[in-house]
Order: C-alpha cells, then sequence, then structure tokens
C-alpha cells in the first residue's frame, strides 16, 4: 500500500508553491559569483532593513533561550495604537501567508468554497484546497478584479471571497469606492479578505480605509505584512485585523509561538520607522519608472502596477526566464497558476540593479 494514499485526494493534487529563485541556488547551477547575481524575483525591499528595526533586533539577541511572548503583547500593541483597534482584533502571523491559512483553517472545509480572481496571489487558491474546499476561480478584468463577476460567483456554500489589493502578480489596483461598495454587497455570512501587503506603496489618495470599514462590516479580514515596504521579509512577520470575533477563531488554530522573538521586535520597531517607508516608497516609485521608460525603449508592454513589482509582457517568457538567469539576473516567471505565460514578474530593485535587468532583458530577447 502507499501510504500516500491515506492522504486526502484534494491535498495529493496540490501543486507545490514555487518562491522565487535563491541568489545561492543559482550560483551553483550556473557555476556564477553570487556577489553579481541581482535577485528581482520576490517583491523584497532593495534598501534593506532600517537602523531602528536593526537596533532592535541586536537588543533581543541575548534571550535567543526564551521563547517568544506568544501573545506578541508589544506588537499588538503598537499596531493597536497605530490603527485604533483593540488587541482582541489582531491576529499575528509568520508573515502573512500565515494569516491567509489562518483564515482557511478557521473557516473553510470540504463542502465550503472560496472565491478569487483570474491571476491572483497563489496562496489563496493554495490555502482553500488544502481544507478540501472548493475553489471559484473568476475571470479577470483587464489582468485585474472583475468586482461584479465576482459578487455573481458567490455560491450558497461560499464561505470566504479573496482579495488582493494591490494584486499580485499583476499590480491592479481596485479604487477605495469601488472595493467598499462591494464589501457592502457581499452577504454577511460570507468573511471578505483584504490582502494590503504592498498598502505601503500606494499613494495616501489610493489607500483604502479598510480599518475603519472593520467597523461597519464584521465579516471583513484586511491582512498586512512586514516584509515588503519594512524590508522584514527574512524575519517572517505579519497580521490581520478583524472583528474580535472572528481574530478568537484564527488565534483558536494558530500555532503556539509562531512569530519568533527577533520578529516581533523588529516588527514592533519598524512599525514607527515611518521615514525608512516614506524613503522606500520614493525610491520604488523612481524604479517603477526607470523599469517602464526600459521596457518601453525595448517595444514592450507591461501591466500598470501599485506595488514595488511590475509584470512586463516579453512573449516566450520562459526562454527569456532562461537567458536571464544565465546573465545572472533572476526574475519571477508567472506561467502556470498564474496563467500569464507571456509575462515575467520583475521587482523594484536600486537603480543599478534595474539598469542590470534592463541590459540583459536587451540582450536576451536578441538571442
Amino acid at each position: 500500500m502507499d501510504l500516500c494514499d491515506l492522504s486526502p485526494a484534494y491535498v495529493r493534487s496540490i501543486a507545490p508553491y514555487q518562491p522565487g529563485k535563491p541568489i545561492s541556488e543559482l550560483a551553483r547551477e550556473m557555476g556564477l559569483d553570487e556577489a553579481k547575481i541581482v535577485k528581482l524575483a520576490s517583491n523584497e525591499n532593495p534598501r534593506g532593513t532600517g537602523p531602528r528595526t536593526r537596533a532592535a533586533i541586536e537588543s533581543t539577541l541575548r534571550d535567543l533561550a526564551r521563547y517568544p511572548d506568544g501573545s506578541g503583547f508589544e506588537l499588538r500593541q503598537a499596531l493597536s495604537r497605530r490603527y485604533g483597534v483593540e488587541q482582541s482584533s489582531i491576529v499575528l502571523g509568520n508573515g502573512s501567508n500565515d494569516v491567509l491559512e489562518l483564515v482557511s483553517l478557521a473557516f473553510l472545509a470540504p463542502g465550503r468554497s472560496a472565491v478569487y480572481s483570474q491571476h491572483c496571489f497563489a496562496v489563496y487558491p493554495l490555502a482553500t484546497q488544502a481544507r478540501g474546499a472548493r475553489g471559484i476561480a473568476v475571470p479577470a478584468k483587464d489582468y485585474g478584479h472583475d468586482l461584479d463577476a465576482m459578487a455573481a460567483a458567490i455560491a450558497a456554500d461560499t464561505q470566504v471571497v479573496w482579495i488582493a489589493n494591490p494584486n499580485n502578480p499583476t499590480g491592479t489596483i481596485v479604487s477605495p469606492e469601488r472595493l467598499e461598495a462591494f464589501v457592502r454587497r457581499v452577504p454577511e455570512r460570507v468573511l471578505v479578505v483584504i490582502d494590503e501587503a504592498y498598502n505601503e506603496y500606494l499613494h495616501a489618495d489610493l489607500r483604502a480605509d479598510t480599518v475603519r470599514w472593520l467597523r461597519r462590516h464584521p465579516n471583513l479580514i484586511v491582512t498586512r505584512t512586514f516584509s515588503k515596504a519594512y524590508g522584514l521579509a527574512g524575519l517572517r512577520v505579519g497580521y490581520a485585523l478583524a472583528h474580535a470575533t472572528v481574530a478568537d477563531l484564527m488565534n483558536r488554530v494558530r500555532q503556539p509561538f509562531n512569530v519568533n522573538s527577533i520578529a516581533l521586535a523588529a516588527a514592533a520597531a519598524a512599525l514607527d520607522d515611518m521615514e525608512f517607508v516614506a524613503r522606500s516608497y520614493a525610491e520604488n516609485l523612481q524604479g517603477l519608472r526607470q523599469i517602464e521608460q526600459g521596457a518601453k525603449q525595448l517595444g514592450l508592454e507591461w501591466i500598470p502596477s501599485y506595488g514595488n513589482f511590475i509584470t512586463v509582457r516579453v512573449g516566450r517568457a520562459a526562454d527569456i526566464y532562461k537567458r536571464l538567469l544565465k546573465r545572472g539576473v533572476i526574475v519571477r516567471p508567472v506561467g502556470g497558476g498564474y496563467q500569464l505565460p507571456e509575462h515575467l514578474r520583475v521587482t523594484v530593485g536600486t537603480e543599478a540593479e534595474n539598469e542590470r535587468f534592463l541590459a540583459a532583458l536587451a540582450a536576451s530577447l536578441k538571442e
């Protein structure tokens, strides 16, 4: 007997999440110098980590033999002050991926369904399928969310609707007015998860006041992360804001000590370093324009992006991706589950990294 047959069929049929290729892996495969490889595949902050955050990290090192605060009190207190919500409405996670998984653990199961868009973040269908729930994928509109079609797709067994705003990997955005109108339209028995991993990269005028919406919509969950603009991708810390009863259920399925002590201290410090975030926003905007201009000069189309990445149509994307790897540049192919076989997603790097990518792309297109 194959012991794998003991696993539910919906688990055995999962296609594992494919992260961006690590620099060390490419160096081994191609015999390249790690120091000369440019990674623009995982939407990390090229500015690194702010000085306040590094100081907070160093201050925790002497206590690494101790378990972290399982409740994450200091970070939840800082988030409570920042957003004006009760600590009972906050759920911490090992990155926002973990928080999204907690939603599926608490609310999805066989016999239930979840709605998400075509070209959505890969974790939504994965988390849905892992619980044996039915995924309802709604065709995208201009590479983004078709909210009318998503509302119409909600079935009697639908428990969760997943929305990333801005969306990953396409970078598209839904306006605050349209987004809140959608939330009002969704039946109260259905949870709406608004994933705002890239919220800090939005101009203030484009940011939806989703935290305030929580008071009017108890079926709303807002998730955010410290992995992007705050520069803490390696520490993995994210959070959800939700109605206290919803947060309570999510915390019941949360693993003890799911956020480590270094991550807790770093996130609390990073939250207050708004100067670092503001600089990250400004430099990202310059980088987006740089890559757009470069793509234009190469005669390529791109999807207008509101994140810290841009998805460019290059034609034979799988081939171009491999050619870029040989030149020491890592980007992200978005074929397969993302259904964008002619596109590559490129993280905005430093000015020099962006220039290196554009030069490598030009050479790869001619090859």
